[in-house]
């Protein structure tokens, strides 16, 4: 069965002015939507063709199939990592962060830089790893941390498309604000304790 678009978890207007209805129509409308219609082709009449999405991306050697598989992953987790409404992470989620980065403070100055120098495209990842600690990870295109065991918690979407409508080339005020849109409720599901 071919891959759908996913329903976003908000309306197209619900993260302004952070993210504009103008850039949610282009970046899930039309970005998203091509990478699935890109993958969905390249799948067809292939072993991989019923297979979820993680195991496209573990299994395949075509980067083609990897790339898209990958780009509608993390698209799909980007949106879920977003909320309309202003969250807080719970105590559990605060204490793994500060055992890791010493503070929330530092560990959200250190994600902001780490998307800010990012050079290129990509993504910013919160990871846990198998022993169940806490890293940043850079990945440029279309990495994606299942594909070196790392369990993703949080995502920030990197590629131009998903701020130069409302931010043109200043990524850094994109992440700072961006910031205030987590949403902690999906992070905290996703920890593994």
């Amino acid at each position: 069965m071919p891959f759908t678009l996913m329903k976003l978890p908000y309306k197209e207007n619900a993260l302004a002015p952070v993210i504009s209805t103008e850039t949610i129509k282009f970046h899930h409308g039309k970005h998203h939507q091509g990478y699935i219609n890109k993958l969905n082709g390249l799948l067809t009449e292939t072993e991989l063709e019923n297979k979820p999405l993680e195991e496209i991306i573990l299994q395949t050697t075509d980067r083609s199939i990897y790339n898209n598989a990958a780009q509608v992953f993390n698209h799909n987790f980007y949106w879920n990592c977003m909320s309309d409404k202003k969250q807080s992470p719970h105590e559990v989620t605060q204490t793994f962060i500060h055992k890791t980065f010493e503070s929330f403070d530092s560990f959200k100055k250190q994600f902001i830089q780490s998307g800010t120098i990012l050079f290129g495209s990509g993504w910013v990842w919160l990871v846990q790893n198998q022993d169940k600690s806490l890293a940043i990870r850079k990945s440029p295109n279309a990495g994606c941390p299942i594909s070196n065991g790392e369990k993703p918690l949080l995502v920030v979407d990197i590629w131009e498309h998903a701020y130069y409508i409302d931010y043109r080339n200043n990524r850094k005020e994109y992440l700072e604000k961006w910031w205030d849109l987590i949403n902690w409720e999906f992070v905290n599901r996703n920890l593994i304790i």
